[in-house]
């Protein structure tokens, strides 16, 4: 098997509108193609995170609730690199997300924090 890299993350909300104005408008994600699935009565959103990875958001009627405290197996949450670390948060709070206070990864020496989506769904910044 030979795997190149990550093609795209699937995200299910529960407020389709909701979601996807904060993936376009606060985090700034390219619209690639939206369609809606009559069979599935949902919608698919395909995002592109500047001109590397995708992101799926899917809406459905009635998905179950994410737990998140204590933390469930699975994946845990989805980190995106930024250049300055300073300015991504700076502009997430004065687009009204709640930010974590920044914390440096004391393996690394890199810094990082935390925010939600919409749904809770954990988001971290990176600083590369």
């Amino acid at each position: 098997m030979n795997i190149n890299k990550i093609h795209h993350v699937a995200i299910i909300s529960s407020n389709y509108d909701l979601s996807k104005t904060f993936y376009t408008k606060t985090l700034g994600f390219k619209v690639l193609a939206e369609v809606f699935r009559e069979e599935r009565n949902s919608y698919k959103l395909d995002l592109m995170v500047n001109d590397t990875y995708q992101i799926e958001l899917f809406s459905f009627p009635n998905p179950p609730e994410r737990p998140t405290t204590p933390e469930a197996v699975g994946l845990r949450h989805l980190a995106f690199e930024v250049s300055n670390i300073d300015e991504a948060v700076k502009e997430l709070i004065q687009k009204g997300v709640a930010v974590e206070p920044i914390r440096v990864d004391p393996h690394t020496d890199k810094k990082f924090t935390f925010f939600k989506d919409p749904d809770g769904l954990p988001l971290e910044l990176y600083e590369a």
